[in-house]
């Protein structure tokens, strides 16, 4: 049985599915939404012929539901019986935030490293004797990590990621974590939001539904520049938007770790 969460549109007509061993847990809660991105953006392209009914490129498709996950604030849980009240101090913005850094921030050079392992295997670079070598060796230049114990080439760690073994792709994700702040911030820009941009939920607002479904209609009939022009009104990757969203955070951390000497 493989449990690892996944979306399927299962042949037309608005038949779409998700796979996952589901549990009531905050973790469940957020991969639901991820996956729902998925089966929303099958839904919208449905219309297209079969070669074009699919992302605008890979980080598009993985990041829809991630996108809307950004819009899951306190206040919106509040607002589907879920939490009692907001909490509304300095100390709970920085958790908030500090919580959400360690899902996204934490994964950029995981994110990186994952292909960037795959393709020197494909390339002949990392050899069969080296793969669990090489891929702590990256572990550790990326993430400054190491094994929790002496690890050997009888070992193969690479394959405790479902996505190794599986074969899937893994800069999708990476571009995806960009993408989704800048969706987010192109959408909140739409629906009106005022204050934080972290603070910002979607969540009830026709127009920036409607910008998200007129961009997933497009499925992958024009490049993806031209997709991100309309829903974010530039045709470039743009990470600033997600360095606006954890603003706070690097503001308090700078504070906290000022004199510090900090890296590996």
């Amino acid at each position: 049985m493989v449990c690892h969460a996944s979306a399927w549109e299962m042949g037309g007509e608005g038949d779409v599915r998700i796979k996952m061993c589901t549990k009531v847990t905050g973790e469940d809660f957020f991969t639901v939404h991820h996956e729902l991105g998925h089966v929303y953006y099958y839904l919208m392209y449905e219309g297209m012929p079969p070669l074009f009914q699919q992302g605008a490129n890979d980080g598009f498709h993985e990041g829809i539901g991630d996108t809307l996950m950004l819009s899951v604030t306190p206040k919106y849980l509040v607002d589907i019986g879920l939490f009692d009240k907001v909490p509304n101090t300095a100390k709970s913005d920085v958790n908030f935030l500090m919580k959400r850094a360690l899902d996204k921030v934490a994964f950029f050079p995981f994110g990186k490293l994952i292909d960037q392992w795959r393709w020197e295997v494909f390339d002949g670079r990392i050899k069969p004797e080296q793969y669990n070598a090489a891929w702590w060796k990256l572990r550790t230049e990326y993430q400054g990590i190491a094994a929790p114990v002496e690890r050997t080439e009888a070992d193969f760690d690479p394959g405790a990621k479902y996505h190794i073994p599986n074969n899937t792709p893994y800069l999708r994700y990476f571009l995806a974590t960009v993408l989704q702040f800048q969706f987010h911030r192109a959408l909140c820009q739409t629906a009106g939001h005022e204050g934080s941009l972290n603070s910002c939920s979607i969540a009830g607002s026709k127009a920036a539904g409607k910008k998200l479904a007129d961009m997933m209609r497009m499925g992958s009939t024009r490049p993806w520049p031209e997709a991100l022009q309309a829903i974010a009104g530039e045709d470039k990757m743009d990470a600033t938007a997600m360095l606006d969203y954890f603003a706070p955070l690097a503001k308090f951390l700078d504070e906290q770790n000022a004199g510090q000497i900090c890296g590996w």
